[in-house]
């Protein structure tokens, strides 16, 4: 193992007991494998999954049974490298892909790795998360990061590649309208990604003015409060009763997806990326067929980091505004919180597990 400066023997690790209770504790520092690194985490973006989990314990199938850590979209440096790790050094500035895959099965190999059965995914029990101040990754799951691309920027590409990866599956290109429904990280970085290929026009709505204003902000053409408007009409009457090319629903909603698909124009392509509490939602399957609409559901991402680093890195939006609260490791509870009770005034809420 390579090291340039001195590391603890110890670190803080903010650990999820049982819903509603997190503890931090004292870990020892582990030691890379030979193809791992060793990440230094600078910064850790608060997901709804995070909430989730530190709420009830359990997201459908997946139940936190056992003492887990907490968080997944990170970014940080390398502290050191296992002997076998040829594309990094100690001090490199990186990203980190949450989850790791086999490399082996049929959907690794037909690059849907996204998919594969044996994925180790951070934050998803049974498997840790990144609410610590150091953890071990497979290198070619990391990815450097520009000096200019900020750690809180590096954070953002984690819910970033799940919009780039919506978008890529729904072929947008250049000229196309897409609406987006439900603002919150991921629906926002949806936004940003229907720009970077091109989409002509970029709907979005949501409940909240926060949300709707930093969709304005990240590049949307047109935006709605669905509390306050039809949105499918408005919609309608936008693009002169056609629809739109693409929608996107990312607020994981019954009615939200229902009116999604309403939106869209003949051939249009509906994709899912929220996930409703309930299986079974009622949808107008005559609609469906007489439209010849496409249905696409949208999970996690595969082969989006690189992209999605240089399309960040371009500033092609203002991400960092994103941002609405800052905590320290030690104050995990208080940013779990926050994110849990507090929609209406914050986006994405982050943590620095190395910072006081």
């Amino acid at each position: 193992m390579s090291r340039s400066f001195d590391l603890p023997d110890v670190m803080k690790a903010a650990v999820l007991k049982k819903p509603m209770e997190v503890e931090i504790e004292y870990r020892p520092v582990p030691v890379p494998g030979p193809d791992e690194v060793l990440v230094k985490v600078m910064a850790v973006g608060v997901c709804g999954s995070d909430v989730h989990y530190y709420e009830s314990g359990r997201i459908g199938s997946f139940v936190v049974e056992n003492p887990m850590i907490l968080g997944h979209e990170c970014s940080g440096i390398i502290a050191a490298v296992g002997e076998n790790v040829t594309r990094f050094k100690v001090g490199d500035r990186v990203a980190v892909e949450p989850g790791v895959t086999c490399g082996k099965c049929e959907y690794c190999k037909a690059g849907r790795y996204n998919l594969c059965p044996d994925v180790v995914f951070q934050a998803t029990p049974p498997y840790d998360g990144a609410f610590v101040q150091y953890f071990t990754h497979r290198q070619d799951f990391v990815y450097p990061i520009p000096d200019h691309l900020t750690f809180e920027e590096a954070a953002l590409i984690e819910p970033f590649s799940v919009g780039l990866h919506a978008a890529n599956r729904a072929d947008i290109k250049p000229g196309s309208t897409v609406a987006i429904f439900g603002l919150g990280p991921v629906g926002l970085m949806a936004v940003v990604a229907a720009r970077a290929f091109g989409a002509s026009t970029v709907i979005a709505t949501d409940l909240e003015e926060i949300r709707l204003n930093a969709a304005k902000s990240v590049g949307a053409s047109l935006v709605f409060n669905a509390r306050e408007h039809d949105v499918v009409k408005e919609i309608m009457d936008y693009t002169n009763g056609r629809g739109v090319d693409v929608a996107i629903e990312a607020a994981g909603h019954p009615a939200t997806l229902q009116n999604a698909l309403a939106s869209l124009c003949r051939g249009g392509k509906l994709m899912i990326v929220g996930l409703p509490a309930q299986d079974n939602i009622p949808l107008n399957i005559p609609a469906i067929a007489d439209k010849e609409l496409d249905i696409y559901g949208i999970f996690r991402y595969a082969n989006t980091y690189p992209r999605a680093i240089e399309i960040l890195a371009s500033g092609i939006a203002d991400t960092k505004a994103l941002v609405t609260g800052r905590y320290s490791l030690d104050e995990a509870v208080r940013a779990l919180e926050e994110a849990r009770t507090n929609k209406a005034n914050n986006i994405k809420i982050m943590v620095y597990p190395n910072e006081e």
